[in-house]
């Protein structure tokens, strides 16, 4: 691949992060819009879920074989087609009718972003050579993950304020034409030169492995973490992910090289990423539900209060590159853990009435500043742990942790906000005496204790709306503090395992 002037590198650098930017900003901007999809689609509970991980789902499934795709047959190649999909998947998810069709739409959409995503990291590091200089690149790609995290909900609800509801799918289209178009002028291509033969059995059993796995995440609340057949789901997942594993250490050029596992700078960075994304996606599927349905924001209102989320994350990010080099990879990656850890106790003292320009505010500047903090130097040390050849594997890896991670972050904080938020609306509804055919509705979700309040007398409908409210704030206190203990626990992993500096 040829060396690329200086200037050229950081202009390329922007395609990657605009590329990335249609990536992520889709896991988080539909969110916003499901209550539009619901009266407009009829889509009910169960299919609203399926509307968001379907994307999850196919996405994450496919991240180590699309990486594996761009070593194999170019790293931009990859990028351009994952554009092209993610672009033309796109309209059909705005041109949607029912909501079948929107799911299948969305799961296509998952398979543009699974080679979108592990190629930008992939091309950057074959991009920037030198290590203080790729260090400070992927710091501005990791504060672009928690920019376009914080946007997400922003730009949709800014638009279903003026159009309808496929305007937040439409809206890929021509920026992805424009990555393509950026891309092809600025971009170069690299590949691994030493691929060997197509690992087929590597390809299906990761797949499978990582869907499986993610599919019981999704399913356990509404299954049951102890049901039969998610219990047959992780037992499976573990079985093919073993083989997948036992497979590739057998091959002279695997897809995945399982023995960087046994490098602590890169499985101790990994469980960072997963940590921090674990408890940020599980706060945040909260904490936008208490900025509309708690204190009452427009979908467009909540999204500019995450604002100083993004600006946060965004200035860290580079940041603790800057740090690193002094201090080095242990120390900022553990700090930046501590201090997300903090932000999430402090969240977890949030009343009903507590006012946004309060502890709302200083807990998600204090979560964005810890994840912008941990997340670039944990980043850093993935990819520095894997040689450049390999670069596609290696960010489907990074990749696939904060997939995963932020899964598993919504499944588990969500069911420990059900547990806390079921039993205490319920005890309340009863405590008015009310008719026992709308409980199930109420016990469901706070938006459906609002429904039944607003038709209720003023007075019945103010105190179940006061219970419903209550209820959701000691579910978001719960979930705030497992989110804080799974990053405590990362911190001291980081600080365990995490070599201060990379070896080289």
């Amino acid at each position: 691949m040829p060396t690329l002037s200086t200037s050229r590198r950081w202009i390329a650098l922007s395609v990657l992060c605009l590329s990335l930017l249609l990536s992520v900003v889709d896991n988080t901007i539909v969110n916003v819009a499901l209550p539009t999809l619901n009266s407009d689609l009829g889509a009910g509970t169960t299919e609203l879920q399926w509307i968001v991980d379907a994307y999850t789902l196919v996405f994450s499934a496919l991240l180590l074989t699309m990486g594996h795709f761009g070593d194999r047959f170019g790293r931009r190649r990859a990028l351009q087609l994952g554009l092209f999909l993610f672009a033309g998947t796109s309209g059909l998810a705005a041109m949607s009718t029912t909501s079948a069709q929107l799911i299948g739409a969305r799961a296509l959409m998952g398979i543009g972003a699974a080679l979108i995503f592990p190629a930008t990291l992939a091309i950057l590091v074959n991009v920037f050579t030198d290590p203080k200089e790729r260090a400070a690149a992927i710091g501005v790609w990791s504060a672009m993950v928690g920019v376009a995290v914080a946007i997400g909900p922003i730009a949709g609800g800014l638009l279903l304020e003026h159009f309808w509801w496929g305007s937040i799918f439409m809206v890929n289209i021509p920026v992805a034409l424009i990555a393509i178009a950026l891309g092809a002028l600025l971009l170069p291509e690299s590949r691994d030169p030493n691929v060997g033969r197509m690992d087929y059995a590597g390809l299906v059993l990761s797949a499978a492995g990582v869907g499986l796995v993610i599919w019981a995440i999704i399913e356990a609340p509404t299954l049951g973490w102890t049901s039969p057949s998610i219990l047959a789901a992780f037992a499976g997942s573990a079985a093919l992910l073993v083989a997948f594993a036992l497979v590739e250490r057998r091959l002279t050029h695997p897809m995945l090289d399982v023995t960087l596992f046994k490098n602590a700078r890169f499985t101790a960075a990994s469980v960072s990423v997963a940590t921090a994304f674990f408890a940020l996606f599980g706060f945040i599927f909260l904490i936008t539900q208490f900025l509309q349905l708690v204190q009452g924001f427009t979908p467009l209102q909540a999204g500019v209060r995450t604002l100083p989320f993004a600006i946060a994350t965004g200035i860290m990010s580079p940041v603790a590159i800057a740090l690193m080099h002094r201090f080095g990879s242990k120390a900022i990656v553990t700090i930046g853990l501590l201090v997300m850890a903090t932000g999430f106790v402090i969240a977890a003292t949030v009343q009903v009435d507590t006012p946004y320009l309060g502890r709302v505010l200083i807990s998600m500047v204090t979560i964005a500043a810890g994840l912008g903090l941990a997340t670039s130097p944990a980043t850093e040390s993935i990819m520095g742990a894997v040689p450049p050849d390999k670069a596609g594997a290696g960010a489907a890896v990074n990749d696939t942790t904060r997939e995963f991670g932020g899964t598993l972050g919504v499944a588990v904080v969500g069911s420990v906000f059900v547990t806390v938020y079921g039993p205490k609306v319920v005890d309340g509804y009863r405590s008015l005496g009310l008719p026992p055919e709308f409980e199930s509705i109420v016990r469901e979700s706070l938006a459906g204790g609002l429904i039944v309040a607003a038709k209720l007398p003023s007075d019945e409908g103010a105190k179940l709306a006061a219970i419903a409210k209550a209820a959701f704030v000691d579910g978001l206190t719960r979930g705030s503090l497992v989110a804080a203990t799974v990053v405590a626990v990362g911190a001291l992993i980081s600080w365990k395992f995490l070599p201060t500096r990379a070896k080289s």
